[in-house]
């Protein structure tokens, strides 16, 4: 079914409903219209990394993970797999009627707001820092999603449109200030992308004001540019009960038929909320017209038409019902463990040989947690395999594992009446028997996460510091001071300051597979090929204010000093030589020759610096793709660059392109002075 004929099927059932019904349409939890053989619909869904907060489903890396991925293919792979689980869920459940919250087939992923700011708790979610990334990335999830079929498989939605990343404290007050030349070139490009390249079928709004406008009501957000510049089809739907924050913490309106009627009008059809339960009284008091409420409605429908919600011969209607954590669907979820992981540090303790090992130490707050592999918005698999787990089976009865949690993941001790650091003396003790150490350190997401959602109740999720928590850093210090060979592992959804180890190793949140992926990486089984998707700091004084929404000094395209670990950069067991760069017609070719002693993957990086007054200070991604190579193998290597990557924008926020020239270059990291002393090698360069 097209979009025109689902139009048009949405116009002619939303006509033979009251006004009352219409508008009831609009709610997140829309009621059921028997008479007119309506079901119940709850619009609130998501799908981040995996079906979540439904019940058993794969759980996938978080998000961040993914993007540390650098793989557009493998993407769309894991959002495929996604979306059937997501149609076999329902398909379990609506044939019970069961039509709750989290049910429905309108996910509400991804977010593709870009992670400016290591202290914002919900960066996990996003694909990190660079517009470029965040919008390939971007468009294959929603085609992952939304599929290929005559009826869409599942409704994505990209949110959060389009300026938001913290602070979470003062969100639902908060007026986020950009310029037009930042919203053009950071904040807004994935969000174009997915409506004009994929198609998303759905977009949120923030919280926040944008340049004065609350978001959910912005006319130059919804009206001028979302509807009128890019063409946007589908429908539009408040973040959850942002349009009470019309009146409650942004004051542009008096009242809640106020601040519905000021959503209705600027184009959000669907309030994920309870503001739109006042439209009558909006109607009675002349703020809205029937029209506008009979539009919003049709929008809905719309989607509803095009899900096959309504149709006797949807394809996906036949999707087993119980098609979901499956094996297949596990090992998908372990390869991308594995490729998501990103070696930041490696003195040559990596890999372990285990013929050489007879005892390891596997310490610390999250060697043994679930927590730390699922990340937040996550579901419920039922093959978690933790650190210490992944570990212990890989051994195999070859070398004793000892293991010790070391600390509380924040609180100075793990019982309640001891004192302070009452498990670090075990910790030490068993770090002084053992070969090897392994210290899994960092977050999780009762630390970092969404307002609401965490226990960090004095930042609201966001971080205040870059810096392990006290006691993990008491940890850190006495299991050094043992003298072993020590690995950290630091499970974070975020950038972090952590150098201490002859080793350290990011995992994100890993999801399902965590621990088995993290245990062929250390006993070397694969070799590590994430690459960070976020620029790692010295320290949070090295930022701009948090609330400064301006990119001077943010990210890697923007940032005047010298970074700890920089986008783009992640080191493997294997070595690569770049060749033969070259140049012609948008795209640049070079050979890639994997000189290492074992097959393994690597990401090769196109970076673009233009020769214009308006264009960022550091080069920037313009292309990218993963290979695997087994040793010895060479290959030629070939990327499309995209015309936009030519182009800069000026302070108007108006793209133009400059005939000063460009210097390309390629391979696999960026070519900052960091990333070259870290890699030992340096990208191509080819001047045009």
């Amino acid at each position: 079914m097209n979009r025109q004929e689902a139009r048009e099927s949405a116009r002619a059932l939303v006509a033979r409903m009251t006004l009352e019904e219409k508008a009831s349409q609009l709610r997140y939890d829309a009621p059921a219209i028997d008479r007119l053989g309506i079901p119940a619909y709850n619009w609130w869904n998501e799908a981040l990394h995996g079906v979540a907060r439904a019940g058993t489903a794969t759980v996938f890396p978080q998000a961040i993970g993914l993007a540390a991925i650098f793989d557009e293919d493998f993407h769309e792979a894991v959002a495929r797999v996604i979306a059937d689980e997501g149609r076999a869920k329902y398909n379990l459940q609506s044939r019970h009627d069961d039509r709750d919250i989290y049910k429905g087939l309108t996910f509400w992923s991804p977010n593709i707001n870009i992670f400016r700011d290591p202290r914002w708790g919900r960066g996990q979610e996003t694909y990190g820092e660079d517009p470029h990334l965040t919008a390939r990335l971007g468009v294959r999830f929603v085609k992952g999603l939304q599929g290929h079929g005559e009826y869409l498989k599942t409704a994505a939605c990209a949110k959060h449109y389009a300026v938001h990343s913290g602070p979470e404290a003062i969100r639902h007050s908060f007026d986020a200030i950009a310029s037009k030349k930042d919203m053009e070139e950071t904040y807004l490009p994935a969000f174009e992308a997915l409506v004009k390249e994929a198609g998303v079928e759905a977009v949120m709004p923030a919280y926040n004001r944008v340049n004065g406008e609350p978001a959910c009501g912005s006319k130059t957000l919804l009206l001028d540019i979302l509807r009128g510049k890019w063409g946007f089809e589908g429908h539009v739907v408040s973040d959850c009960w942002a349009i009470r924050d019309f009146h409650t913490q942004h004051h542009v309106t008096d009242t809640a038929p106020e601040s519905a009627a000021l959503a209705l009008q600027n184009g959000c059809d669907l309030n994920c909320g309870n503001t739109y339960l006042h439209l009558m009284q909006a109607v009675r008091e002349g703020l809205v017209t029937e029209a506008q409420i009979t539009l919003a409605a049709e929008r809905a429908f719309t989607t509803r038409f095009l899900l096959g919600l309504f149709a006797d011969d949807c394809e996906y209607d036949a999707i087993d019902p119980l098609a979901f954590d499956t094996d297949k669907n596990a090992a998908l979820a372990l390869e991308a463990a594995r490729k998501s992981m990103v070696l930041l540090k490696n003195d040559g303790v990596l890999p372990l040989c285990m013929d050489s090992l007879k005892t390891i130490a596997v310490l610390g707050p999250n060697a043994d947690s679930r927590p730390c592999l699922y990340g937040n918005y996550n579901g419920a698999s039922s093959r978690y395999v933790t650190f210490l787990e992944g570990i212990r089976a890989a051994c195999g009865g070859k070398a004793r594992v000892l293991y010790s949690e070391g600390c509380h993941l924040y609180k100075k001790s793990l019982s309640g009446l001891s004192q302070p650091d009452d498990r670090i003396a075990e910790a030490v003790g068993m770090a002084e028997h053992a070969d090897v150490v392994i210290l899994c350190v960092g977050l999780d997401a009762t630390l970092e996460g969404e307002e609401g959602d965490t226990g960090n109740e004095y930042s609201s999720g966001d971080k205040n510091t870059l810096e392990l928590p006290e006691c993990q850093r008491t940890l850190l210090s006495a299991v050094l001071a043992a003298g072993k060979p020590v690995v950290t592992v630091l499970a974070a959804g975020s950038a972090m300051r952590v150098t201490e180890g002859s080793a350290v190793l990011w995992t994100g949140y890993p999801g399902q597979a965590g621990g088995t992926a993290l245990a062929e990486l250390l006993f070397g089984k694969v070799s590590p090929s994430g690459k960070l998707p976020v620029t790692f700091y010295h320290s949070a004084a090295d930022l701009p204010d948090f609330t400064d929404y301006s990119m001077r000094n943010r990210t890697y395209r923007y940032y005047g000093g010298k970074a700890l670990y920089p986008f783009g950069f992640g080191l493997g067991y294997a070595r690569f030589a770049y060749s033969g760069a070259a140049y012609a017609d948008g795209r640049v070719t070079v050979t890639v020759e994997n000189t290492g002693g074992m097959d393994a993957e690597d990401v090769v990086q196109a970076y673009i610096k233009l020769n214009s007054r308006f264009a960022p200070p550091n080069p920037c991604l313009c292309a990218f793709t993963r290979i695997a190579l087994k040793k010895g193998e060479r290959k030629r290597v070939s990327l499309a660059i995209a015309p936009q990557a030519f182009t800069s924008v000026n302070d108007e926020g108006e793209r133009v392109r400059e005939d000063g020239g460009f210097t390309l270059y390629i391979g696999a990291s960026q070519p900052d002075a960091v990333s070259v002393a870290l890699m030992g090698a340096e990208p191509l360069k080819i001047n045009a």
